[in-house]
């Protein structure tokens, strides 16, 4: 980005000379430089939505169309590039419909979305926003094509044209990413749940987009399965600057989230930082959300009396807390 700069010059000699219809003359300064991208700049919005809209038709057994259905009503989100945004709302809030908006699965019926400065409904720009945001559904099965593991990885750099040797190495890094490195020759068909989404996952980060948006991508897995895909996710951020939006039911995952937005009936309720939300225990159960356990035990031992600051988000907190009562 250039930048030009006019200034006056100060004064001296010649800015006391008069020119010849009496007026003084004055010297301009004129300085033109250039400013590297990301210098003295605002992270740029890789999601933003403006009074977002949705709706779908109703219909009876017979496909007669009955009414409309408002899916997501007036949203609007900003989801800064490079950050960590999640997103919460039990079945039926909008939250995944919000969630295939920002990779042009679903195109708004009101309002606008951009995803790293594109406008979703401009079908000049779907393959340019769908590189942009890679997609991990809930279901590993409506996502997973190859016959093989390491072959369903490569699928989509393959697509976009990656070298041979650097597809490989794609596909060898994000397995191992999601602990399935030593399934790379097996069938799909053959794993478990929890596996195939594993899969799924390591073929959206084998293509590097700049932005992945996850729909529940843990549903499927267990405890330490769900650590696993959770910690390489925030790895690929903080070494890419990929910017991650999680969509969940598990409270715990969103945490270490830059922000958390939380929908209900197709509105954004809540929005804050993870202390933020999570201090207001009595709203998110109005919104019938739950919040992670130790910050229910924390919030219960306050209403017992006990001098617990609001908010707490991990077991080493409260242990904290606990042992300054002593």
């Amino acid at each position: 980005m250039w930048r030009i700069i006019l200034s006056t010059a100060g004064k001296g000699p010649q800015n006391d000379a008069k020119r010849r219809d009496g007026l003084p003359k004055i010297s301009i300064c004129v300085i033109i430089e250039y400013i590297c991208p990301g210098e003295d700049e605002e992270p740029m919005e890789m999601i933003h939505a403006e009074k977002l809209v949705y709706e779908y038709d109703k219909r009876d057994e017979e496909g007669n169309v009955i009414g409309r259905n408002r899916a997501i009503d007036g949203v609007d989100i900003d989801i800064p590039q490079g950050s960590f945004a999640a997103v919460l709302g039990h079945n039926g809030s909008g939250k995944s419909t919000l969630a295939k908006h920002m990779n042009a699965i679903l195109v708004p019926t009101g309002g606008t979305m951009w995803v790293d400065g594109r406008e979703t409904k401009d079908p000049e720009e779907l393959w340019n926003v769908r590189q942009t945001a890679g997609m991990v559904f809930q279901n590993p099965d409506n996502q997973i094509i190859g016959t093989v593991v390491e072959e369903d990885v490569g699928f989509g750099p393959e697509n976009l044209g990656v070298p041979t040797d650097e597809i490989w190495k794609r596909v060898e890094d994000s397995l191992r990413s999601v602990g399935m490195i030593e399934y790379r020759k097996a069938s799909p068909n053959k794993l478990s749940g929890g596996q195939k989404q594993r899969v799924a996952i390591a073929g959206v980060i084998a293509m590097e987009p700049k932005c992945i948006v996850l729909d529940e991508p843990t549903a499927m897995l267990d405890p330490n399965g769900r650590k696993e895909v959770i910690c390489a996710v925030e790895k690929l951020r903080i070494e890419k600057k990929v910017t991650v939006i999680l969509i969940t039911h598990y409270m715990e995952e969103v945490i270490d989230a830059d922000q958390v937005f939380v929908m209900d009936g197709g509105h954004i309720v809540m929005h804050g930082t993870p202390r933020e939300i999570f201090r207001r225990v009595e709203e998110l159960k109005s919104y019938r959300m739950d919040v992670p356990q130790v910050t229910m035990l924390a919030e219960e031992l306050r209403k017992r009396g006990l001098d617990i600051p609001g908010g707490i988000l991990r077991r080493e907190e409260l242990v904290e807390a606990l042992c300054r009562l002593r």
